[in-house]
């Protein structure tokens, strides 16, 4: 179709082909923008702008204030963006949400409708997303690489990671638009579905409507960017700096890799600008504005438990890659969601058969290896072992001491720099200049080597995560006797200190030897006669491998242990078998889905009984007694009426009747030998 303008300032039509055009139908005419109603309200152009940000607050209907939407003010005439969708797949994706719920009515699903009734948003999750945020809800990421990319289906991905740093999926959703609306949406509507408990840390990606969103609906959670999705830009924003300047990238990763103080970055990113004539770049700008952010210097003090990578093919994000490409349809993700989730089950089922089924190899005989080789999980293991080996490329040097704090410099040859750690040997405080406890969850070879020259021949227990351990989904709290347990700890490395003084006396001579030994012999006798032995105060056998780095832990086998591991199994289908099945029937068992390994009631299972003590439920106590119990909702169409930042007075939310604390704060706790009527000793 052509136009033309007559001189009286008409528009007329002068050529038109009706072959390529279709007949509409006039009830679907009012879809069009322009047949789009228009509230009267928005189109009052005479309206006031606190009038406008009055009536808008209605449409948001997510906040009590909406001062800070002033800068967001959507568009007269436009009611918002609706899904896209093929035909069918709206009634196909209600049936699948009703389907999961029939089967397990914990499942969580939420549906947003625009003004005109047509689906906008969708989130759910299942009951296991909700499970695993009850113990890893210390760092999510909030992935939207399937919308800005573009994908046909603009899938968001909520994750967290379990102890095995696997993925753990804690929601999906299908949204509209990237709009602040959309956003604020999804993150209330995925907060209400966990019950109201923000994450400590939630990563997102570098996108400014998100930052706002998370701001108004998370205000108490540590918003970082990935890094990944922040230097995957570089190429395409300085591309015109990368191309002239080969140096650039080994000067930018200096600055943001190797700048170990806040002092130092910002002296190097200074250094860059210059060189590089870059301080007139808007995006440049945008990145040191949001520095705290993304920048590892300033982020040393947040555990981001292996979510936060140099690139995505590194991080926990491409899981889904494996699944769907940028063509997938909204019917085959729904077809291959059961095998995304049953495979992401099975990888986690497998760590925690290997954990009860299988000990590491000990690659040095240090005690620190030894006292972590049955309570971390294997993956952990293996990253704590290569802090073990580079314990012996550093060299420490005493720098001062007062009292009981002392300060050392280690010099560690494997990144050629010096680190600072700080050593209180009476409240078995340890901390080192790297931040890798904090930034990682456990302690570093900095730290490794300064034990060893204090003659500390165990890690101390407050620097041991629960969240890394094999009993990371207890719901016990190990700490309540983090007092007792650590008092036996340093009574425990006196008297390791002592005996290694009377060995290298005793075995001067035959004489000092046998005196030694009688010694020995005599002490042994009087710890049988004292009455301590009837609240039988002495560490387990467990406590002195977990904590001394006895050698017979990795001599002895945990077959033992194996029979009483509460009922383990894997499955023995193959992934092929499950894959060529996985369409053939719509929706077919799905409550396969939502767990393969089922709790044993009236048993926690702490641990291998190796490294841990079996604890009953009835010694169980709620460490939050007044926890809100939330009624189950199924839930349709959504208006979110102006949530707080605690969420509350909400609409109800299908939830657990138990809440667990904050896994990350929780240390272990090793339970001690009751003497029982009988004279049988037996864990409790």
């Amino acid at each position: 179709m052509h136009v033309k303008r007559r001189q009286t300032g008409k528009w007329y039509i002068y050529n038109f082909v009706k072959d390529h055009n279709h007949e509409l139908l006039p009830e679907q005419a009012h879809f069009f923008r322009s047949h789009r109603n228009v509230d009267s309200i928005k189109n009052d152009l005479r309206i006031r702008k606190r009038k406008i940000l009055a009536a808008g607050s209605k449409q948001f209907s997510a906040y009590q204030n909406v001062d800070f939407l002033e800068g967001y003010i959507r568009n007269q005439h436009d009611k918002g963006q609706i899904l896209s969708l093929e035909s069918g797949d709206s009634q196909m994706l209600l049936e699948f949400c009703m389907y999961m719920q029939d089967k397990n009515p914990k499942f969580f699903y939420a549906m947003d409708f625009n003004e005109e009734h047509r689906l906008r948003n969708v989130f759910w999750v299942s009951s296991k997303g909700v499970d695993d945020y009850n113990y890893f809800s210390d760092v999510v990421s909030v992935d939207t690489t399937y919308v800005t990319a573009k994908y046909k289906i603009p899938l968001v991905i909520i994750m967290g990671v379990n102890n095995h740093i696997q993925p753990t999926l804690l929601g999906c959703g299908l949204i509209a638009d990237e709009t602040l609306y959309t956003f604020v949406w999804l993150l209330q509507t995925w907060l209400i579905s966990m019950g109201g408990r923000a994450p400590r840390v939630i990563l997102t990606d570098q996108n400014s409507a998100l930052k706002q969103a998370v701001a108004a609906v998370l205000p108490e959670s540590r918003h970082c960017f990935a890094l990944w999705n922040v230097l995957e830009k570089i190429p395409s924003k300085l591309e015109y700096v990368i191309r002239w300047q080969d140096n650039f990238v080994i000067k930018f990763d200096k600055c943001i890799y190797k700048s170990l103080t806040e002092e130092q970055f910002e002296s190097r990113w200074s250094k860059l600008l210059d060189r590089f004539t870059l301080r007139e770049d808007e995006w440049v700008q945008s990145l040191y504005e949001d520095r705290r952010q993304w920048v590892p210097t300033f982020m040393r003090d947040i555990s981001f438990a292996g979510l936060s990578a140099p690139s995505r093919a590194e991080s926990l994000n491409t899981w889904f890659d494996n699944y769907i490409d940028a063509y997938s349809s909204l019917r085959e993700f729904i077809e291959r969601y059961k095998l995304i989730v049953e495979d992401m089950h099975e990888e986690e089922a497998k760590a925690n058969f290997d954990g009860w089924h299988e000990t590491p190899d000990l690659k040095t005989p240090s005690p620190f290896e030894k006292q972590t080789l049955l309570v971390y999980t294997h993956e952990i293991f293996k990253k704590f072992q290569i802090e073990v080996l580079g314990a012996a490329a550093c060299h420490l040097k005493k720098e001062n001491d007062y009292g009981t704090i002392a300060t050392y410099s280690v010099k560690d040859f494997a990144d050629n720099q010096v680190f600072m750690v700080t050593w209180d040997q009476t409240k078995l405080d340890i901390g080192c200049s790297c931040r890798s406890f904090e930034y990682k969850g456990y302690v570093c070879r900095h730290a490794i080597v300064v034990l060893q020259m204090s003659g500390v021949f165990s890690i101390p227990f407050k620097y041991i995560l629960q969240r890394w351990t094999n009993v990371a989904v207890s719901r016990h709290a190990m700490s309540d006797r983090l007092d007792e347990v650590q008092a036996k700890i340093r009574r425990f490395n006196d008297l390791c200190r002592r005996a290694i003084i009377l060995g290298e006396e005793g075995s001067l001579s035959e004489q000092s030897y046998n005196v030694a030994l009688i010694a020995i012999e005599d002490a042994l006798k009087q710890f049988k006669n004292t009455s301590s032995l009837d609240c039988d105060s002495r560490p387990h056998s467990a406590l002195r491998q977990a904590f001394s780095g006895n050698e017979e832990v990795n001599d002895g086998s945990v077959a033992a242990a194996v029979h009483e591991v509460p009922g383990t199994s894997l499955t023995s289908s193959s992934k092929s078998q499950k894959r060529s099945d996985a369409g053939n029937k719509k929706f077919e068992s799905y409550e396969s889905m939502m767990g393969k390994v089922q709790p044993v009631q009236g048993l926690v299972n702490a641990g291998s009984q190796v490294g841990y003590a079996f604890m009953d439920n009835a010694h169980a106590t709620s460490l939050i007694p007044n926890a809100p119990l939330v009624a189950q909702h199924n839930m349709a169409p959504v208006r979110l009426q102006s949530l707080p930042a605690h969420i509350q007075n909400t609409m109800p939310a299908q939830y657990h009747s138990s809440i667990p604390p904050y896994v990350e704060d929780k240390h272990i706790q090793v339970l001690p030998l009751v003497e029982r009527p009988g004279g049988d000793q037996k864990d409790q």
